[in-house]
């Protein structure tokens, strides 16, 4: 019963396709004039006599025209049907459908059969439209259209996407009576689910009261599973069970295919028991229960299957294949793809992409090229969709240049995924100017960027205005609409400094997924814009998006950077509860946070719970115990940072050396210098400036030279470090010399160079010089000078003697002077024994802060160097009586 059954369904799908004329003929054969000459076959025997002329004729334009000619000789072509039917039918397989016409217009009685004949061969060429204008010609005619006239027709709609026509033909189904057909439901739901209406496909179902027909149900599971209404699917398999009815392959098919999406491995195997109950179990089945357990990550369950099953095609072989490339096991790939071949299986383009995406390895180049002569040897290099995987794989390889000769030997670059393939290659190697002359050269070829192809193009633009060009031509073409377009978009303003528009973007899209989230919270960070992060984290939080780790690290950096040590408690809080609380990323946040926030015995916790402790943990606590003066606790972690497997870098090892600079002992500074020699990290900029530092406080100024020579290619700092430690020496022309050099390398100063410069000065008493650099910082490169700058220049000329140019330099600044700057024009009239000048000092000082006692201390001292001992018993009761005493000295050695 079960193979008389497929058997139906068999005719039932295919048979009419092909010998449409034969299906109706038997189904109805009193409409045939046959008549009793016995020298001319009967209907069945005519059938068989041209089943057997078809097979030993290649079915051509010039055969059938013979047979036409043939026919003719004998009276009896107008009076068998079955006769002009099958040559109809005949050039409608050659494509003739002018001679088809020809041939339908001669003939005196038409029927049903040769209306279906027509239509359907104008759907085998592809011509449908015309199968529709018969389909009205026919109605006009006055002809009634049976089940094959509206299958073909509706599959003439399904092809067009022809909504309107489709749903009149429909209309036209239910009045005359074929609602609840097999043929008519299953093309409109084939329809509706093609169309991406698939409620309207299931309305149409279920419009059909109690659906017997399998290869209903088989439609709308497929349906479902198209459109991705994978529970549907399951939900309908669930009642197709309930009605009694036997699934066969192709629902079980549908069903894995479901379950696969669903990664429902549970709900797979309960359908696996039923296929092996049913005896379901053919080569199609076989695949999708491979497929299934490929896409749930069972990898040895799938290759079980596939051990089992007797026959084998070319997509059970791909599945298998894909699926290792699916779990990055590409040897197991190469290895199934190499035992496929010696089996003499046919390959087709899907076996061979996913044998190129198999070798699209950092360390498969030798692998990749193989596979590249094979391609070439058996034909495939022609299809643009191997050559598209083929300059994919020489990407991801990192092997550009050849991506990029494929690329250029492909004949039809038409092909927009090969464009966008290589687009991303040399967007990710940052190469920007290739990039945009891609693009030209794609846009010039008349092709359309799609969204992969303009996120990359995004990623690598630094030009504002070359951003709105991309911008503009986005809204153009719709791409816009894109959430990874939009994403990428206000990632570029963002990058290009413009947060204001990177923010008006962001908020007009309708929609925020997690990337977008993350982009414009890391984008916040990165600008230092803190207090925008903490209020936009807020705002994903209410909008009920989960962050993941690149979010919460970016928004913990935030309150790094504002100090703010509870809310970043109640981030990390956060992050614990949502399992991410070890993640290195967010540790290292963390470190960093309670680092800057002087909370380092939580940071020394955070630090204690990883469990793989990497380089950036150590490098963050590291500075964390630097920056906070714990010098010992710095080289101690630094120790224990070297006695691992981890190599210490630049940054940590600027990190150790800012540490020793501080302790001011040699002997450890010493040490590292060997350990930098030894690392190789000499030239590194950032090394060589805090050697720089490191010897200038030390005292160590040849050394200090030394360091600075070994710099590859000093930056500002570099520089700046070297002005400070000739300043500190008193050598103040050298550090000129040394400003002047900078300038001819093209490295404009910052306000710290000119601290440096101006302190240089002072320590030489080079006054000119002095006066002539702070007025170039506002003129020549319009950095305002700040206290630094103004108190190194009353220290100039304090240092010189010139006490009241200093008092009229102090009091013509721009800005008002604080007690610091009237602090070091009371230490040079101490010097300079001006009492009268030190009196109107020590008071501002005193105005300024009243509960400083140093200021105290030294007008008492140049009481006492002038021997005016009634002012020093003053000054002292004064102290006295608000509470304040000098601090004794002390002395490290």
């Amino acid at each position: 019963m079960r193979s008389l059954f497929n058997k139906k369904v068999h005719t039932h799908i295919f048979y009419h396709q092909r010998y449409i004329s034969t299906l109706a003929a038997i189904e109805n054969p009193s409409i045939y004039r046959v008549g009793n000459d016995e020298n001319y076959p009967t209907s069945s025997n005519a059938s068989n006599f041209f089943i057997d002329y078809g097979r030993s004729r290649p079915n051509s334009i010039k055969n059938t025209k013979l047979l036409h000619a043939h026919l003719l000789k004998s009276p009896k072509l107008e009076s068998n049907i079955f006769v002009a039917n099958y040559l109809l039918d005949g050039y409608c397989k050659c494509g003739s459908m002018e001679e088809a016409v020809k041939l339908f217009d001669k003939m005196p009685e038409r029927n049903v059969i040769f209306w279906n004949t027509m239509i359907s061969g104008y759907n085998y060429n592809s011509l449908f439209e015309h199968s529709c204008l018969w389909f009205r010609k026919m109605w006009l005619s006055g002809f009634e259209p049976d089940e094959i006239t509206y299958r073909s027709v509706l599959s003439a709609c399904v092809a067009m996407q022809s909504t309107s026509f489709c749903k009149q033909v429909y209309s036209v189904t239910m009045k005359n009576g074929f609602f609840s057909n097999g043929y008519v439901c299953t093309g409109m739901i084939d329809f509706f689910s093609k169309s991406c209406n698939f409620e309207d496909a299931l309305r149409v179902f279920y419009d059909v009261s109690s659906c017997e027909n399998v290869v209903c149900w088989n439609t709308i599971i497929s349906a479902a599973v198209k459109n991705e209404e994978n529970w549907v699917a399951l939900d309908l398999f669930v009642q197709m069970g309930k009605q009694f009815l036997k699934p066969n392959s192709f629902t079980f098919s549908s069903v894995l295919t479901a379950c696969a999406a669903l990664k429902e491995l549970e709900i797979g195997k309960e359908v696996q028991g039923c296929i092996f109950k049913c005896g379901a179990v053919d080569v199609f089945v076989g695949t999708a229960l491979i497929d299934l357990y490929v896409k749930c990550g069972d990898m040895n369950e799938a290759v079980k299957l596939f051990s089992w099953m007797p026959t084998r095609n070319v997509v059970s072989w791909t599945a298998i294949i894909s699926g290792f490339v699916q779990r990055d096991d590409c040897f197991s790939a190469l290895k199934f793809f190499k035992e496929m071949r010696n089996m003499k299986v046919e390959i087709n383009n899907y076996t061979a992409t996913s044998v190129i995406s198999a070798c699209a390895k950092l360390n498969m180049i030798e692998e990749a090229t193989q596979i590249h002569s094979w391609i070439m040897k058996s034909g495939f290099y022609m299809d643009s969709v191997i050559q598209a995987a083929l300059v994919k794989m020489y990407s991801e390889i990192g092997v550009i240049d050849l991506a990029e000769m494929v690329f250029k030997e492909m004949e039809s670059i038409k092909c927009s995924n090969a464009w966008a393939v290589l687009i991303s290659s040399f967007a990710q190697k940052q190469s920007s100017q290739r990039v945009i002359k891609l693009l030209q050269t794609m846009l010039k070829e008349g092709l359309r960027p799609d969204t992969f192809c303009t996120s990359s193009v995004f990623s690598v633009i630094e030009c504002i205005n070359l951003g709105r060009q991309m911008h503009c031509y986005t809204f153009k073409t719709g791409l816009i609409f894109d959430l990874s377009v939009e994403t990428s978009l206000f990632t570029m303003y963002s990058k290009c400094g413009n947060l204001e528009d990177s923010l008006k973007v962001f908020q007009s899209i309708p929609f925020h997924d997690n990337i977008s989230w993350a982009s414009m919270i890391a984008g916040f960070t990165e600008h230092g814009y803190a207090e925008q992060t903490v209020q936009m984290f807020k705002d994903m939080l209410s909008e009920g998006t989960k962050p993941d780790q690149m979010t919460l690290a970016a928004t913990l950096s935030a309150c790094s950077s504002l100090h703010c040590l509870h809310k970043g408690k109640e981030i990390h809080g956060y992050a614990i509860g949502a399992g991410l609380g070890n993640q290195p990323n967010i540790c290292s946040a963390l470190i960093t946070l309670y680092s800057k926030c002087s909370a380092l015995g939580l940071a020394k916790k955070v630090f204690d719970m990883l469990v793989q402790k990497d380089l950036v943990s150590y490098s963050t606590l590291i500075s964390g115990y630097a920056q906070s003066g714990l010098i010992k606790e710095a080289v101690l972690l630094f120790c224990v940072l070297m006695q691992s497997n981890l190599a210490a870098n630049s940054y940590t090892v600027s990190s150790i050396l800012r540490a020793s600079a501080l302790s001011n002992k040699s002997s450890i500074g010493t040490q590292l210098h060997a350990i930098v020699i030894k690392g190789g990290l000499a030239s590194e900029v950032s090394v060589g400036s805090s050697l720089v530092t490191m010897y200038s406080e030390c005292g160590g100024f040849k050394d200090c030279e030394n360091a600075f020579n070994e710099i590859d290619q000093p930056d500002l700092i570099g520089w700046t470090a070297m002005i400070s430690s000739y300043a500190k020496h008193g050598k103040g022309v050298e550090a000129l010399r040394v400003y002047e050099l900078m300038k001819k390398e093209g490295i404009n100063p910052d306000s710290v160079t000119f601290v440096g410069i101006l302190s240089a000065c002072s320590h030489s008493g080079l006054i000119e010089e002095g006066y002539y650099h702070l007025n170039s910082m506002a003129k020549d490169y319009r950095i305002q000078p700040g206290y630094h700058h103004y108190a190194c220049m009353v220290d100039i000329l304090g240092r010189s003697g010139k006490l009241r140019e200093a008092e009229k330099f102090i009091k013509n600044m721009p800005i008002e002077p604080d007690a610091f700057i009237w602090r070091i024009l009371l230490a040079a009239c101490k010097v300079h024994g001006d009492f009268e000048l030190g009196r109107v000092a020590a008071k501002k000082v005193i105005e300024l802060e009243p509960s400083h006692a140093g200021a105290y201390v030294s007008l008492s001292n140049i009481c006492a160097d002038i021997g005016q001992w009634e002012g020093v018993l003053e000054i002292r009761s004064l102290m006295k009586g608000i509470g304040l005493r000098k601090e004794p000295g002390r002395s490290s050695t």
